[in-house]
């Protein structure tokens, strides 16, 4: 962890309470600002790395109770992490905030001053609805509201679902990645059972653990893009969504030592005839699923399994976590779903292995998620 120079301002007494935290991101990692109630720093500003996302949960932990922290909405990897450290976690939408730069969120002093100045109009997150807390009606708007767009999108190649019903193949994902230990974990898996997977990744974890990248191609899996922050893609403008879609492909391409990913999973599903418009342009192929365990909320490794194994047709797109938090049942769960499939006589496959739909017919399979 490394410090940058504090404010002008005056540091407030020892002993005054902490209540109020914000956390940053910026091609750099992390910055936290702490103020106390009056709106002075406590502590100067602290940066932590990408990788170093520990430190910074152990440092906020070590502030003591009763904090504030507030992330904003394009800071979607964090907030299961720091809820499970059993801090509590707000959001600050755009409408409290100053406008967020090309790349980079709002800074951590303007977090932590929304926070102070508007706590009650936060919304404070719930480990099992995640960043998406209070937004899942808005969620489901955007996304009903693309269906035409998604339906014209999939017919000329530049979106999918799922593969050919026909054919008894079954396309396992995994989300917000790579995270140690559970992507190393999930990759043993693989590895034992001899299958492929599409792994997307998120860019800011792929900066920071590119050996877990290289692995991922060692074995013959697919590499894909999730953005570089996990934002709400609707909040951002077009040069600030081909930003996070460029860099991640950077990051993404130098970690694991091949080629710029061409695929592109959306955080949370989240989609608008306007956001699909500017994907078509990088060129990238959009990835949705048609099964969701919701393996994040953490049910259970056998309900993650159940779940998978009552939705799976053929041609599924399996969409499961290897990153924004814990992930043990997630990993515990694959040994029951592989078995059982293999047992059922599918294939497994990566997405861009799936045989295609020969006639897509609309879009309403695919959902949302973490």
């Amino acid at each position: 962890m490394t410090a940058s120079a504090g404010s002008a301002e005056t540091p407030a007494p020892a002993g005054t309470p902490v209540p109020y935290v914000g956390i940053a991101w910026n091609s750099a990692g992390y910055e936290v600002a702490v103020q106390d109630g009056d709106g002075r720093p406590v502590r100067p500003p602290a940066a932590f790395a990408p990788g170093r996302a520990d430190d910074m949960i152990a440092y906020l932990s070590g502030l003591g109770p009763g904090l504030v922290t507030v992330v904003e909405s394009t800071n979607g990897i964090l907030d299961g992490r720091l809820m499970a450290a059993g801090l509590t976690v707000h959001r600050a939408d755009p409408l409290l905030l100053p406008d967020r730069p090309l790349f980079g969120s709002v800074g951590a002093t303007a977090l932590a001053e929304a926070g102070r100045r508007a706590r009650d109009s936060l919304t404070r997150l719930v480990r099992t609805r995640g960043t998406q807390t209070g937004r899942e009606d808005e969620l489901a708007s955007w996304i009903s509201s693309s269906e035409d767009a998604l339906a014209r999108l999939t017919r000329a190649g530049g979106a999918l679902g799922h593969g050919s019903r026909s054919s008894r193949e079954v396309a396992l994902t995994f989300d917000d990645g790579p995270l140690p230990p559970y992507t190393g974990q999930v990759l043993d898996v693989l590895e034992r059972y001899g299958l492929p997977a599409t792994f997307f990744c998120v860019g800011m974890n792929a900066r920071a653990h590119p050996e877990e990248l290289a692995r991922m191609r060692a074995q013959g899996h697919e590499v894909a893009n999730h953005t570089w922050s996990h934002p709400f893609l609707p909040e951002l403008t077009r040069p600030q969504l081909h930003e996070q879609l460029q860099r991640t492909q950077e990051a993404v391409a130098e970690a694991s030592g091949g080629p710029a990913p061409t695929l592109f999973r959306p955080p949370y599903g989240a989609r608008t005839p306007e956001v699909l418009g500017w994907l078509a342009e990088t060129g990238s192929r959009v990835v949705l699923w048609d099964v969701a365990p919701d393996d994040w909320t953490m049910p259970g490794a056998t309900t993650i399994a159940r779940r998978i194994l009552d939705a799976v047709r053929p041609g599924s797109v399996v969409l499961l976590h290897d990153g924004g938090g814990d992930r043990s049942q997630t990993v515990a769960a694959l040994p029951l779903v592989i078995e059982s499939l293999l047992a059922d006589g599918y294939r497994f496959v990566t997405v861009s292995g799936l045989t295609p739909e020969p006639a897509p017919a609309g879009s309403r399979s695919a959902g949302r998620a973490a």
